[in-house]
């Protein structure tokens, strides 16, 4: 469950006060949206959102182990995105030359940048609706896809940009397409419900 957080005198944090508010409160999931309030996910996930989630990135990065093709980003990575929001998705894709690109001051901090492909993992507390709502601003900032995933149901949400959203059954083949070259996974196989 996430909670918007006011904060008396302060209209907005700048990137930077940002960056040190969320290294000196690290036990939180923090994210500003595009207008600037303050997002602060205060409860653990349970054990199996937590496993599911972990499941997804190990899948992820044995793919992207044996390609080399990139970075996978945990759900403690956050980025800076154009429409000035920050956001950590649960899994996020980065391509090498994209990576490349990252100073090293980047890469101790959260980037200017889209990733390439993101992954939200729906838990009990979530929201669908404004998980569907987040979906469409990474695709507005610039990610080429994402998946939403939703346990309850047995779907995957994929997002592409300037297209209708597709609704796959968690025994169906999901495709990293022209992303995430070669990727491919069947949730059913992977995710406990």
């Amino acid at each position: 469950m996430q909670l918007p957080l006011h904060i008396p005198q302060l209209d907005v944090f700048t990137d930077d006060e940002l960056v040190r508010f969320c290294l000196a409160n690290p036990d939180l999931t923090i994210e500003r949206d595009e207008n600037g309030i303050l997002y602060i996910n205060m409860s653990p996930t349970h054990l199996l959102t937590s496993t599911n989630n972990s499941e997804l990135n190990i899948e992820i990065g044995i793919w992207n182990r044996k390609t080399k093709a990139g970075k996978v980003i945990d759900s403690n990575g956050g980025f800076f995105l154009k429409d000035k929001s920050m956001k950590a998705p649960d899994v996020a894709w980065i391509r090498r030359e994209q990576w490349d690109t990252l100073s090293k001051k980047e890469k101790h901090s959260f980037p200017h940048l889209a990733p390439d492909f993101v992954l939200e993992l729906a838990s009990d507390s979530d929201n669908i609706e404004v998980l569907k709502e987040k979906m469409q601003k990474w695709l507005t900032n610039g990610v080429r896809l994402a998946w939403l995933v939703d346990p309850d149901e047995k779907l995957t949400y994929i997002y592409r940009p300037n297209q209708v959203v597709e609704a796959k059954a968690f025994t169906e083949i999901l495709s990293g397409e022209e992303v995430m070259v070669g990727f491919e996974t069947v949730l059913g196989d992977i995710l406990e419900e």
